[in-house]
Parts: structure tokens; C-alpha cells; sequence
């Protein structure tokens, strides 16, 4: 085994997502998803919702389902995920603030 093989290649130096490189937009949205998943898997395991009542709850397919409680958003939008959480019962917002000053121009809003 080399000397150093568990040496990290790659320290982050904050957001993870933006530094593998992706469009501020690309991020935001990728975060706001999370945020939204992770209420509507909350709320579902709260309510001990079973995937066939989530198709009727949520009005939707049950390979949707299935993909949504596996956390498998990829190719969910922010939209649908809204939609959920309205289903849900589950009041959103949403926050906009500027970037720090201390950001460099490359990360600022």
C-alpha cells in the first residue's frame, strides 16, 4: 500500500456541490430539492403513510412513489415536489437573500 493512500485529493473549502463545479442555479435548485424531499419523507413517516396510500394522496403513479420515497428526484421538478408538499398539507416558503460580501465575485449572486 502506498504512504498516503488515504490522503484526501480534495478538500472542500464550502459547498460541496459548488465545487465539483455546477452552475449556482444548478445548486440552488439541487438544495431547494433536498430541502423539499426531506419534508415530504418526514411527513410521510410521521403519518405512517404506505406507498399505496401515498398514490392516492399524492395523485400519482406508484413508480413515482417508489422513486420519491428511495429519494431517486432527479428527474422530479421543484414544481412536483411543490405539488407534494400542497398534497401533504405542508406549508412552504421560500428564501432569498444576497451572498455575503465576503464571497469572491465567481460565487456572488
Amino acid at each position: 500500500m502506498k504512504n498516503g493512500a488515504n490522503k484526501p485529493s480534495h478538500i472542500t473549502k464550502g459547498d460541496v456541490l459548488e465545487d465539483l463545479g455546477l452552475p449556482r442555479s444548478e445548486v440552488a435548485a439541487l438544495k431547494v430539492k433536498a430541502t423539499l424531499l426531506d419534508a415530504i419523507l418526514s411527513e410521510v413517516e410521521s403519518q405512517g403513510f404506505t406507498q399505496h396510500q401515498l398514490v392516492e394522496t399524492l395523485d400519482e403513479y406508484q413508480p413515482s412513489v417508489s422513486n420519491l420515497m428511495r429519494g431517486k428526484i432527479a428527474k422530479v421538478s421543484l414544481e412536483k415536489l411543490l405539488t407534494y408538499c400542497d398534497r401533504l398539507r405542508l406549508k412552504t416558503t421560500v428564501t432569498v437573500r444576497a451572498h455575503s460580501r465576503h464571497h469572491s465575485k465567481s460565487t456572488a449572486a
